[in-house]
């Protein structure tokens, strides 16, 4: 679950571009951030600033390398929108620590599957804040990804029909996974701003940092010390999710984000796969039927994001005088 990842946006591209290369960075990314999830879930009783702390920390140390190898890591402290920053990193934050939470209610293949619903949210704050035209067929496509979103929920919506304290952990969990939705799509928006101006491992960089101290924050007043498997669980997550992040930012710079975008989706069917074989976790009905309306609800708003975009640069083409 690459809960919230650090949006795509933050990828400056190269020039050269080499699509099954970056494809097959993504579907690597994809499968670290899977077992970054699953080391996760496996720490069963830590708390979520806790998760975020251990995650956030210890995803430092390769992104510091890897951005020291690339001669980046001195610019990658400069900036001029510190207060930026903040806020990415407060969202971003808040986004991931309800999306860690989620993770250790739900199985792993209905988390995964819940988290898909960010790219449309996106759509409807890109609308509501940034005044971008949203013509009907993204409307309709939203549209149809939250009917599949509510399938999946549906069942674990034990609130409706009992009091407040009949609410089991699985409901709690499938609330903060839609709010942990909302969170990241905020953080995503807020990068398409920083990004105007930024270094990508600028961004990259200062988010790590920020979140390990608001983390760290959380740690005064809920902290549970981990067994030594669920501390190696815990640092294992932290530094498969840096990795994770390293190939999720070289499959940017060898294709664009229309192409491999899409194959995130690869993960639900690893999560089923990992669910079962580790958690035993048998996906159900409306979780298959709703998870595949999500899925293809955002393929398709990527494959119209592409076309709009070819049809704004043509536009672009036509309208910029020669010579």
């Amino acid at each position: 679950m690459s809960v919230p990842p650090d949006s795509p946006s933050d990828i400056i591209t190269d020039a050269r571009h080499t699509p099954l290369r970056g494809i097959a960075f993504k579907v690597a990314s994809v499968c670290v951030f899977l077992v970054m999830s699953s080391l996760l879930k496996a720490s069963q009783g830590i708390p979520a600033g806790e998760l975020v702390f251990f995650r956030s920390a210890f995803a430092i140390v390769p992104v510091v390398i890897y951005l020291a190898v690339r001669r980046e890591l001195i610019v990658g402290f400069k900036t001029a929108y510190p207060l930026g920053h903040v806020w990415r990193g407060l969202v971003g934050t808040g986004g991931m620590a309800f999306g860690f939470y989620a993770l250790t209610q739900l199985p792993l293949p209905e988390a995964i599957a819940l988290s898909y619903a960010t790219p449309l949210v996106i759509v409807v704050f890109s609308a509501l804040f940034y005044h971008e035209r949203v013509r009907l067929y993204r409307w309709s496509a939203v549209t149809v990804g939250l009917v599949g979103v509510i399938i999946i929920i549906w069942p674990r919506l034990s609130v409706f029909s009992g009091g407040i304290s009949d609410v089991q952990g699985a409901t709690l969990g499938a609330i903060s996974s839609l709010i942990a939705c909302v969170f990241a799509a905020t953080a995503m928006l807020l990068v398409r701003r920083l990004v105007q101006t930024e270094r990508s491992a600028t961004i990259v960089l200062y988010f790590s940092v920020t979140s390990a101290l608001i983390g760290s924050v959380t740690l005064l007043f809920d902290w549970v010390t981990p067994t030594p498997l669920q501390f190696a669980y815990l640092v294992g997550a932290g530094i498969t999710g840096g990795i994770a992040q390293i190939l999720l930012t070289e499959s940017y710079r060898h294709a664009d984000m229309s192409v491999v975008a899409p194959f995130e989706y690869t993960s639900l069917v690893l999560s089923i796969i990992v669910g079962y074989l580790l958690f035993q976790d048998i996906p159900t009905l409306p979780m298959l039927v709703g998870g595949l309306i999500v899925v293809g609800a955002g393929i398709y708003i990527i494959f119209r994001e592409h076309r709009l975009g070819l049809d704004n640069t043509k536009a672009k083409e036509v309208s910029t005088p020669e010579g």
